[in-house]
C-alpha cells in the first residue's frame, strides 16, 4: 500500500483530556476516530489490527472445535425478561420501542438469543455438544466512558457458548476454551494473568477472568513477589495480606485491565428459556452451559499499553497493520535511483506474501520517521543516498531499536531472517 493512496491521518499533539497512552497513540497514530463520547470510527490502520486479532481468535476458537455464527444486534426485550436480566442490567441496556410497538434493545450480550436459537434446533443428546462463537458488535449504555475503545458504549465482542448434556461435558469445554484463550493472548503478544472471579450477573458456580496489568485498568490483583503468583481480584484493602499459596510474601495490587471471561453457567439460562433435550432414559433434561467472552477492542488497547515508548506504538509482529514500511528518502541527484529501488523493493516484499506500506510522500525525513515511530510497523526499510552510495540500505527494528545496513541486493533476505520467514495475514 502506497501512504500517499491510504488514509493515516497522524497528529503531532495530543489531544486535550486525553490519558490513556493506548488512547493518544491511537487518535495521534489514525487508528481510530472519536464521533461521540464512548463511539468510535476505526479508520484503516485500526481496522486492519483489528482484523488481524479476529484472524488470531478465530484460529484458535475454530482449533477448540467452535462454529461460528452471527446473532442479530437488535434483540426483543421479551426474552431478556425470561431471565430476569432485563432487571439486573437495566442501566446499561439501550432500549426503545419500534415502530410495531416492541419493547427492544441493542444487545449487551447475546446469552438469551443464542439458548433460544439452540432450543430451536436441539432437541437431542445426540446433538450435543456444541459449541458457538460470533464476533460482534455489543452496546451498554456507559454513563462513564474510559479510555477511548477500553470502556465505550459501542465496542467489540467475541462471545462464544456451549451447550452439553452434563457437567463432565461442560468442563471438558470449558477446559479447551481456557487453553484457547491463553494461546490467543500470547500470540497477541500479552501476558495474561489468569484469576478465579466472581460470576457476577452472568452467574455460574466457576468463572476465571483473563487479565494483563496496565495502568489503564479497573482492577486489582494481588501479586505475591515471593512465589509470583497471582492470587485474585480485591480491593486495594487486600494489599499486606499474607500469600496463600507460599504463606511467605506480603501481597501487593497491581492495577490491571479485564481483557477475557469464561463462565461455567450450568442451567441458569437452559432452565429460565427451557432449553431442553431428550437424554438416552427418554426424559426431558436441561442443556449445560458455559459462555466466554473477549473484549477485542479492549485488547487492542491492551497491547499498545504494553507496547510502546514515548514516539509511538510498537507493535507485536501478529497483530501489525503492516509487516513493513519502505521509507525512502528522496532527495537531489538520487531521488530518481531512491524512488525507483524502494519500487522494486515493495514488489519483492508484496510478491513474498508480506503486507507493506510504502511512504511515498515529498515529506522531510524528520516527518517520515516520526510518522513511522508512532504507528509502530516492526520494520523499517531505509533507503537513504548516503548508505546507497556504498550500495547499502538500514533495516531498522522498531520494537529493539536495532539497525543494521545490509547490501541493497540482501534485504529482503535479511527482512525474511529477521521476521522468521513467515509473513503475517494481508487483510
Amino acid at each position: 500500500m502506497l501512504w500517499s493512496k491510504y488514509f493515516i491521518p497522524t497528529f503531532k499533539e495530543t489531544p486535550i483530556g486525553v490519558e490513556a497512552m493506548s488512547h493518544q497513540f491511537l487518535l495521534r497514530g489514525g487508528f481510530v476516530h472519536m464521533l461521540t463520547s464512548g463511539v468510535y470510527s476505526y479508520l484503516p490502520l485500526g481496522l486492519k489490527v483489528l482484523r488481524r486479532i479476529e484472524h488470531i481468535i478465530r484460529e484458535e476458537m475454530n482449533n477448540a472445535g467452535a462454529v461460528e455464527l452471527f446473532l442479530p444486534c437488535l434483540q426483543p426485550v421479551e426474552l431478556w425478561k425470561q431471565t430476569g436480566r432485563d432487571e439486573v442490567l437495566k442501566d446499561v441496556m439501550i432500549k426503545f420501542t419500534d415502530n410495531r410497538g416492541r419493547a427492544m434493545c441493542l444487545g449487551p450480550t447475546h446469552e438469551e438469543v443464542i439458548t433460544d436459537l439452540v432450543k430451536n434446533y436441539v432437541q437431542s443428546y445426540r446433538q450435543l455438544p456444541v459449541t458457538f462463537y460470533q464476533i460482534q458488535t455489543k452496546f451498554r449504555d456507559e454513563l462513564r466512558t474510559r479510555f477511548g475503545i477500553v470502556r465505550a458504549c459501542e465496542f467489540i465482542m467475541k462471545d462464544a457458548y456451549s451447550f452439553d448434556r452434563d457437567l463432565e461435558g461442560l468442563k471438558k469445554n470449558y477446559q479447551l476454551m481456557y487453553e484457547a484463550y491463553q494461546n490467543i493472548f500470547r500470540r497477541c503478544g500479552l501476558d495474561a494473568v489468569i484469576i478465579e472471579a466472581d460470576s457476577g450477573a452472568m452467574g455460574g458456580d466457576m468463572s476465571h477472568e483473563f487479565l494483563v496489568t496496565a495502568p489503564i485498568g479497573e482492577d486489582t490483583i494481588l501479586r505475591c513477589p515471593s512465589c509470583h503468583s497471582y492470587c485474585s481480584v480485591f480491593g486495594e484493602r487486600a494489599n499486606g495480606a499474607k500469600c496463600p499459596q507460599c504463606h511467605k510474601g506480603v501481597l501487593k495490587g497491581e492495577v490491571a485491565i479485564e481483557l477475557g471471561h469464561i463462565f461455567r453457567l450450568g442451567t441458569k439460562y437452559s432452565q429460565a428459556q427451557h432449553a431442553q433435550f431428550l437424554d438416552e432414559d427418554g426424559k426431558q433434561k436441561p442443556m449445560i452451559m458455559g459462555c466466554y467472552g473477549i473484549g477485542v477492542s479492549r485488547v487492542i488497547a491492551a497491547i499498545i499499553e504494553k507496547h510502546h515508548d514515548e514516539r509511538g506504538i510498537r507493535w507485536p509482529g501478529e497483530v501489525t497493520p503492516f509487516d513493513v514500511e519502505i521509507v525512502p528518502l528522496a532527495a537531489g541527484n538520487e531521488a530518481g535511483e531512491i524512488v525507483d529501488l524502494a519500487q522494486r523493493y515493495y514488489r519483492e516484499l508484496t510478491a513474498s506474501g508480506y503486507d507493506v506500506l510504502l511512504d511515498d510522500r515529498s515529506e522531510t525525513a524528520g516527518v517520515k520517521f516520526n510518522d513511522a515511530d508512532l504507528i509502530g510497523i516492526p520494520l523499517r526499510v531505509i533507503i537513504g543516498k548516503r548508505n546507497l552510495a556504498e550500495g547499502k540500505v538500514e533495516i531498522k527494528d522498531r520494537r529493539s531499536g536495532e539497525a543494521v545496513v545490509v547490501d541493497k541486493n540482501a534485504m529482503s533476505q535479511k527482512v525474511a531472517e529477521i521476521r522468521g520467514g513467515t509473513p503475517c495475514l494481508k487483510n
